[in-house]
């Protein structure tokens, strides 16, 4: 079983740009499409524009509710420093500063540019 997480998302370039170049994803040759999966080592992520979703979808939700609530998406890489020093390169928002967790693991967290809240951890 593999997993995919599909985004729904209000710009698709912002998105794009987001997890390209401050998280390290790799963008697909053709990215004209409504749809991108973005694509780091066995992590897939598909942006998709909320808009083009129908009205009835349960995922648009009514209006004021954010976006992911109750969500927390969490990324297992190899070096989280690595990341977490690639992140603050990029003067993005950091929710939550590298840390040592009474479990054992470091993580990190950010909101993405739609506010998709992302737990980094090693």
């Amino acid at each position: 079983m593999k997993l995919r997480i599909e985004l729904f998302v209000e710009n698709l370039d912002r998105s794009m740009k987001f997890y390209s170049d401050v998280l390290g994803f790799s963008l697909p040759n053709d990215t004209n499409s409504s749809y991108i999966p973005v694509r780091k080592g066995n992590v897939v992520l598909g942006l998709a524009e909320m808009k083009k979703l129908p009205k009835s979808h349960p995922l648009k939700g009514s209006d004021g509710q954010q976006i992911g609530l109750g969500v927390e998406i969490v990324l297992v890489v190899e070096d989280v420093r690595a990341i977490y020093n690639k992140v603050v390169s990029e003067d993005y928002p950091i929710q939550a500063e590298l840390t040592k967790r009474p479990w054992g693991l470091e993580d990190f967290r950010i909101v993405d540019p739609d506010g998709y809240y992302l737990r980094v951890t090693s």
